[in-house]
């Protein structure tokens, strides 16, 4: 009944999509995947979406390497109504951005840019950075009313479970607000909007990049990872309660990259790195 309404209600509004234009519509999801990058779900509302397409969604920008339909096959083009999945954003956009095509690379990396420079400057702010540890004790003086959090994950259901898992936590002394939840990993503008926002960036099964985690040394910003959201839930609960005990911190010591996997017999397969940065102990 829905669908025939809403044909019926196209039909007499004379509703329709210019194939011709340049393409624009909406995420549907997005995800992390391993091996793959981000990967973007979008229903193309207007125009025709091709592999090669500059597109801008929210604060990131990319190129269309590939395009499958919603059965999975490989198709070179998207038009107005069809849904289609992305490979070549360079981040993850949130569920409900609205993407566009653009006439160049560079057109749709300014765009990306000056959104996320227009959201800094929203979030911008002055104070000393927190922590889950000090969280207690400022807000027993008076200090703290407020804990900001940026919440980056593997995929957007579960930033938005823990997200409102979060908003759930707060209490009458502490209010927890969540600046940004969004799956993806955590990069340097994640590091810069929790710096000007006085937050905390809490991942969930995923790992801040070497830029990232050097720019939050430097800026003093607390980055929390967690597997489990439970352990998320609690430490947060434990730091707005008093109860945090000390943790086991997990101190990085280097990054390597596979750039070949080979067998030997009898003793398994052998993967041939290569070291990026840091070093790597037996």
């Amino acid at each position: 009944k829905l669908l025939e309404a809403i044909l019926l209600q196209a039909e007499v509004l004379d509703l329709k999509g210019n194939p011709e234009a340049r393409a624009s519509g909406t995420v549907l999801e997005a995800s992390l995947e391993k091996g793959r990058g981000p990967m973007v779900s979008v229903l193309v509302s207007r125009g025709t979406l091709k592999v090669g397409d500059p597109v801008v969604a929210g604060p990131f920008a990319g190129k269309v390497k590939a395009l499958t339909d919603d059965k999975g096959r490989a198709v070179k083009t998207a038009g107005p109504a069809y849904a289609a999945e992305i490979l070549g954003f360079e981040g993850v956009p949130s569920a409900g951005e609205k993407f566009f095509a653009m006439a160049t690379e560079a057109d749709a990396r300014k765009v990306a840019e000056a959104r996320v420079d227009s959201k800094r400057a929203q979030m911008s702010g002055t104070g000393s950075k927190i922590s889950l540890e000090d969280l207690f004790a400022k807000s027993n003086a008076g200090e703290m009313k407020e804990l900001n959090v940026v919440l980056k994950s593997d995929v957007f259901g579960s930033c938005e479970a823990i997200k409102e898992s979060l908003i759930k936590a707060s209490t009458a002394k502490v209010k927890v607000k969540v600046l940004l939840a969004a799956p993806g990993g955590i990069t340097e503008s994640d590091v810069l909007l929790a710096s000007a926002s006085n937050a905390l960036i809490i991942g969930f099964n995923v790992r801040p990049e070497t830029k990232a985690r050097q720019l939050a040394e430097a800026e003093h910003v607390e980055i929390k990872t967690y597997t489990i959201i439970y352990e998320l839930i609690d430490d947060v609960k434990a730091a707005m309660t008093g109860l945090l005990d000390k943790k086991n911190v997990e101190k990085f010591l280097g990054r390597a990259e596979v750039r070949q996997i080979f067998t030997v017999p009898k003793i398994g397969t052998v993967a041939g790195t290569s070291v990026i940065d840091g070093k790597i102990l037996r």
